[in-house]
C-alpha cells in the first residue's frame, strides 16, 4: 500500500506551540518497523494550478509569497515561513497522489483501491482563507483534480465523477462543506462533536452532531446510521476518508470518549463500506492532540493496519 509523507518540511514553531508536529515522524517510524507493506514516498507538490481547482487565487499567491494579512495568518495557527507554505502544499499533494493510486489514474497503473495520505485532513480551510491549523484543504482539492483527471479518460461519460468526502474528525468540516456547497458532484458527511470547534458551522450534505462524553456504541450506531442515509442519496466512484484521531478519550481537544477498540471499529466500517462497493479509497489522518502522543499514534497504526487488511483485499497477488 502507497502512503504519501510532508513530515521532512519542518514546521519552526514557538516553544510550547498546541500542534504536536511529532505524531507525523513518530507514526512513519512505526509504519516503516512494523508495517513494510506500507510503500512510504515524498509528497509532490501541489501546483498553483491544482490548488486553484479549490482555492482562490489570491490566497495561494499570499501563502506562496508571506503575505497574508497578519489576522488571517493567526487564524490558520502557524506562523508563516517558507517551510509552512511548502509543506501545506505537499500536503495537499499527498491527498492527491493517495486518490490517483487508489484510483488508478497513473499512466500503465491499475486501480490500488486503497492509499494513505500520512498527514492531511486539512478540512477547515477555506476557498479564500486557512483555519485551524489547515492552510490548503486536500481533500478538496484531490475531489476537484480526481473529477478533471477521470474525465480525461473517460470522455464519453455523462456525469462528473462522483466523490464522497467521509470526515470522521472530531471537529466539523467547515471549509470542505463551504467548498462543495452546492456542488451535487461530492457528497460531504461529517461527524463530529456538537459543541466542538468551528463554533460557527457550515451545513455538510450530511452533519452528524455527537454529544460530548460520546462512547463507542451510540458513536458507531451514528456512523452506521450516516453511512446508510450516504448509500441512499448519492453513488460514489471515489471516497476520501478523514481517520481523525481526536475522538479518542485521551485527545486534549477531542471531548468525546472513544476507545482504541471503538475507533479501530469505526475505521473496519468505512473500509469494508467502500470494499463492499468496490470503491476505491484515500484516506488521511486528520486531527490528533493527545495528552500522551504516543496514544495519538498507536489509533492511526490502527487505521493502517485495517488499511492494510482491505488493500490486500483489492489487490491479492501482492
Amino acid at each position: 500500500m502507497q502512503a504519501f509523507y510532508a513530515d521532512n518540511f519542518v514546521l519552526p514553531l514557538p516553544a510550547g506551540h498546541r500542534f504536536p508536529m511529532a505524531k507525523y515522524k513518530l507514526l512513519r517510524d512505526r509504519l516503516a518497523s512494523e508495517f513494510p507493506a506500507v510503500r512510504m514516498m515524498q509528497a509532490p507538490a501541489a501546483s498553483d494550478g491544482e490548488l486553484a481547482l479549490a482555492h482562490a487565487p489570491v490566497y495561494i499567491e499570499a501563502i506562496s509569497r508571506g503575505t497574508l494579512p497578519a489576522p488571517a495568518q493567526r487564524e490558520i495557527g502557524f506562523p508563516w515561513s517558507p517551510g509552512m507554505a511548502e509543506r501545506a502544499r505537499r500536503s495537499a499533494g499527498a491527498t492527491v497522489a493517495a486518490a490517483r493510486r487508489a484510483l488508478g489514474l497513473l499512466p500503465g497503473s491499475r486501480p490500488e483501491g486503497i492509499a494513505a495520505n500520512l498527514a492531511g485532513g486539512t478540512h477547515h480551510a477555506y476557498a479564500h482563507k486557512g483555519g485551524g491549523f489547515c492552510v490548503f484543504n486536500d481533500a478538496a482539492v484531490a475531489a476537484r483534480l480526481m473529477q478533471a483527471e477521470w474525465a480525461r479518460l473517460h470522455r464519453q461519460a455523462r456525469a462528473p465523477l462522483q466523490v464522497a468526502v467521509i470526515d470522521l474528525d472530531v471537529h466539523q468540516g467547515n471549509g470542505t462543506a463551504s467548498i462543495f456547497a452546492g456542488d451535487a458532484s461530492v457528497f460531504t458527511l461529517s461527524l463530529h462533536g456538537e459543541k466542538n470547534f468551528p463554533f460557527r458551522k457550515e451545513a455538510s450534505d450530511l452533519d452528524v452532531e455527537l454529544p460530548d462524553g460520546c462512547l463507542d456504541a451510540p458513536y458507531l450506531q451514528a456512523l452506521e446510521l450516516a453511512l446508510d442515509e450516504l448509500e441512499r442519496r448519492f453513488e460514489p466512484g471515489l471516497v476520501l476518508f478523514l481517520a481523525g484521531a481526536d475522538p479518542f478519550a485521551g485527545d486534549r481537544l477531542g471531548r468525546l470518549s472513544l476507545g482504541f477498540d471503538g475507533l479501530e471499529a469505526r475505521d473496519r466500517r468505512v473500509f469494508d463500506w467502500a470494499w463492499q462497493r468496490r470503491i476505491p479509497l484515500a484516506f488521511s489522518m486528520a486531527g490528533g492532540y493527545g495528552v500522551n502522543i504516543d496514544e495519538t499514534v498507536q489509533v492511526q497504526v490502527n487505521t493502517y493496519r485495517v488499511a492494510l487488511e482491505y488493500w490486500r483485499k483489492w489487490n491479492p497477488a501482492r
